[in-house]
């Protein structure tokens, strides 16, 4: 059935009048007529007659008014549903954070994101170094905060800030006495050592840092997450290099300390698939830039 002729439909029932249908629809009355016709044609029974108020639906046009109003309401509502998505006011989406941002940025970026996109359906997922690149590639997430940016050739991503890289120690080593330690100072001592995604070791910034200052590290432990490393350096088991942004959770009983003589800092970035076509990523990438800043 034609949507069109049940917008005539109604209006005729509305109208009561064929006449006046045609001037609310814009329309000459003969071809309205003739689409009334093939309506009742198509249905198998008459849906009007003359009475003394005009054009009165038969019992058969009432039971397919009431219908025809709610189709044609779908059908407006459907369409507004489906530019408001690709418009990104409506929708889903999926954010994947790493654990050492998540105190630093997920307090502010939720808000914003609440006030920006108040239709949008929302689910925040944990990532680790491991699982981030999987989780976009198999759509589980739709967007994802990363340190550093993740390099795949089918992911795309936008640098909107930078971590100060710092040294995570016991409360009680000898270093947590000097507000700044200069990296000179960890010669020898046990490294908790967090494989930075996408990059070989011997490239990556902790291990640039390291290089740089001719300091030698042995990794004590390997893992995959900042909370883990900050457990592992409450137990005594080493020091770790990790972004500024992981002492908000710190556990009680280990410091941060900043270089004396070096200020490395580690990329945030925003990523996606390169062949999405949510238009929410755009959105999403405004608001994280707008709360990065305040970070």
């Amino acid at each position: 059935m034609d949507l069109r002729r049940l917008r005539y439909f109604v209006a005729v029932a509305e109208e009561r009048s064929v006449g006046r249908a045609a001037v609310r629809l814009r329309m000459a009355q003969p071809p309205l007529s003739v689409q009334i016709r093939k309506l009742e044609s198509e249905v198998g029974t008459p849906l009007f007659r003359r009475g003394a108020r005009g054009m009165e639906p038969t019992a058969a046009g009432r039971a397919l008014l009431s219908r025809a109003r709610e189709a044609l309401a779908l059908t407006a509502e459907g369409f507004e549903a489906a530019r408001a998505v690709a418009a990104g006011r409506r929708g889903r989406l999926s954010v994947g954070y790493m654990f050492a941002l998540a105190h630093a940025v997920l307090p502010k970026l939720i808000p914003e994101l609440r006030r920006s996109l108040p239709k949008i359906d929302l689910e925040f997922i944990e990532l680790s170094a491991s699982t981030r690149e999987a989780r976009l590639l198999d759509h589980s997430v739709t967007v994802a905060l990363c340190m550093p940016a993740i390099r795949h050739i089918e992911i795309e991503a936008s640098n909107i800030g930078t971590q100060r890289l710092m040294l995570a120690l016991p409360a009680s080593s000898s270093l947590a006495r000097a507000t700044a330690v200069p990296v000179k100072k960890l010669q020898g001592r046990p490294l908790i050592s967090l494989p930075w995604p996408a990059e070989d070791p011997a490239t990556s910034v902790v291990a640039s840092l390291l290089r740089r200052h001719q300091v030698s590290m042995p990794v004590a432990n390997r893992v995959e997450t900042v909370h883990s490393a900050l457990s592992l350096v409450l137990a005594g088991e080493g020091m770790a290099i990790v972004p500024a942004c992981a002492q908000l959770g710190c556990p009680t009983g280990v410091v941060f300390r900043p270089f004396v003589d070096a200020d490395d800092a580690i990329d945030v970035a925003v990523c996606w698939r390169r062949d999405s076509l949510n238009p929410l990523v755009r959105n999403f990438l405004k608001c994280a830039e707008k709360v990065i800043r305040q970070v």
